[in-house]
């Protein structure tokens, strides 16, 4: 028997894409927030861990507000060049919004901020593709780290083991990773097994605007990069 066309599974999951509407919130919420609060920092990010960052930005819950996102729809909300800038100086700011970058708006205190960034670091298992920081390579012999029942599991994360009187044995020497190269899901694996963590989730202030001044943080950089409107 044919079957009916009508007969179709429905997916009741599906999930509206953020189009102009979720663009024009983004961009009122900046300039809500830079009318507000007294000073606009970019910041970047590595490494990235949303529970972290999330930990972080409650010591600015009272006095400021963070933005993430399109660095081009956060670039518009403050306005690209002089002619159409929505504060005196402002678009110094959207010209360093490059790559991993985010928003801070503040009144907290110039030292407190810079205190807080510069404070800030965490460690963490590296995630599948990330490249890696450093060689980890372990040796030929006894793994007494790893119980015997996790011998199975190793064999499949390519690890050459077998069982020598209940103890995990590695046969000969195995890299994990290699520095420069990215991170297999083995490798990530394993490496969350043997409790290393080689990424370090940080944030980075990249400059500062007030009504007053303009001051860049990062070293490599020139206000003659982002005066030219």
């Amino acid at each position: 028997m044919p079957k009916s066309k009508r007969d179709r599974p429905v997916t009741l999951s599906k999930t509206k894409k953020k189009g102009r509407e979720h663009k024009e919130t983004i961009v009122n919420g900046i300039r809500e927030a830079v009318e507000k609060y007294s000073s606009v920092y970019v910041f970047s990010f590595e490494n990235m861990r949303n529970i972290k960052f999330k930990e972080f930005r409650q010591q600015f819950r009272h006095n400021g507000r963070f933005f993430l996102g399109s660095n081009k729809v956060m670039q518009v909300a403050l306005g690209r060049s002089a002619s159409d800038e929505m504060r005196p100086g402002i678009f110094k700011v959207s010209k360093m919004l490059r790559g991993d970058a985010g928003l801070l708006v503040t009144d907290m205190p110039k030292e407190e901020v810079e205190s807080l960034f510069n404070a800030y670091e965490d460690s963490d298992f590296s995630r599948t593709g990330s490249t890696a920081v450093e060689t980890v390579e372990l040796k030929e012999g006894p793994l007494e780290q790893f119980t015997h029942e996790m011998e199975p599991f190793l064999r499949k994360q390519g690890m050459p083991v077998r069982l020598n009187k209940g103890t995990v044995e590695l046969l000969s020497d195995f890299v994990v990773c290699e520095e420069g190269k990215p991170l297999s899901p083995e490798s990530s694996r394993i490496l969350r097994l043997l409790g290393i963590k080689l990424a370090t989730f940080k944030l980075n202030l990249v400059c500062r605007w007030s009504p007053s001044d303009f001051e860049l943080y990062r070293e490599g950089l020139d206000l003659s990069d982002v005066e030219t409107s």
